[in-house]
């Protein structure tokens, strides 16, 4: 059997933590027949290629990932994400300026579904609904599995498009137990309409505002964005029940650089990633005057 080692080039939530798994350069101990770096970001382009000379010392480097324009349609739980994080398809038909998704994919490709508790899927709510209720079903078995460091709760991290969110999807979201935390996102182009459609119809199912399990990616930072837009829509995902994530921007091509944010956003964007700070008693919460327009009923969902 080859024995290989995962290297990364920074450690997050995702990032395995077997012995074989490495964020950085070798130790006296590293063995291997092969060296895997796995590039999720283009900013880390850099950090992995000086890591991948310092692996060469230990067996022959391949370098690769997402950040490399991959396309590969394999996944294999636990080589590169950890066990838990799954991914049951990949594509988007969605054409959104800043994502490269499209352009590998653009439809989504269904693949195997191999058991886990955090979907890492590209959208996965535009797969077909065979494929969608297959997914849920899987996820209705977790809780008979013992994965490390889970509290029990499914979690949607690769994000949930509104756009694509149909009545028969609110309903196997709300017969989740607990109920799961979701993401959806809100892009430069997407109509916020959308947006409160699905609040609204998640809450009439039973989520709450209060519960933060209605989260929101919103990409932050882009060209011809503002501070004062941002925090508009901020707020604009806050009022209608939504708990906003901040993505920040950055240029992939070094002939955008000159468009990327300037550290300014970096020290805006820490209010809008902690919903401790987002939410209320915090000293540092933005300040609002409006009232939800949704009932944010007491109960935690």
């Amino acid at each position: 059997m080859t024995r290989m080692i995962r290297v990364f080039p920074r450690r997050t939530r995702a990032t395995p933590v077997d012995t074989q798994a490495y964020t950085g350069p070798p130790d006296l101990f590293a063995e291997a027949d092969e060296v895997h770096i796995s590039v999720s970001f283009t900013w880390d382009r850099d950090r992995a290629e000086r890591l991948a000379d310092q692996w060469r010392a230990v067996a022959p480097v391949r370098i690769g990932g997402v950040a490399y324009g991959d396309d590969s349609l394999e996944f294999i739980p636990g080589r590169y994400v950890r066990p838990g994080y799954t991914i049951t398809s990949r594509g988007c038909p969605r054409r959104c300026w800043f994502c490269g998704v499209w352009k590998k994919w653009p439809q989504p490709n269904l693949l195997t579904i191999y058991d886990g508790w955090n979907i890492l899927d590209d959208n996965l709510l535009a797969c077909p609904r065979e494929h969608v209720e297959a997914v849920f079903a899987m996820l209705r078995r977790q809780e008979k599995q013992d994965w490390p460091g889970w509290d029990g709760r499914v979690e949607f991290t690769g994000g949930l498009e509104a756009l694509a969110l149909e009545d028969y999807q609110v309903g196997l979201l709300a017969d989740m137990t607990p109920r799961p935390n979701m993401f959806f996102a809100y892009d430069p182009g997407d109509e916020f309409g959308t947006l409160e459609s699905a609040a609204r119809r998640l809450i009439e199912a039973g989520f709450t505002a209060r519960s933060h399990r209605l989260r929101c990616y919103c990409l932050v930072g882009h060209p011809k964005d503002s501070l004062v837009l941002a925090e508009q829509r901020m707020t604009d995902l806050l009022q209608i029940g939504f708990t906003p994530f901040a993505m920040l921007w950055r240029p992939e091509h070094a002939n955008a650089e000159k468009h990327a944010p300037g550290p300014e956003w970096s020290a805006w964007r820490r209010r809008w990633i902690r919903p401790g700070i987002m939410h209320a008693g915090h000293p540092e919460a933005p300040q609002r005057s409006y009232h939800p327009v949704l009932p944010l009923q007491d109960a935690v969902a």
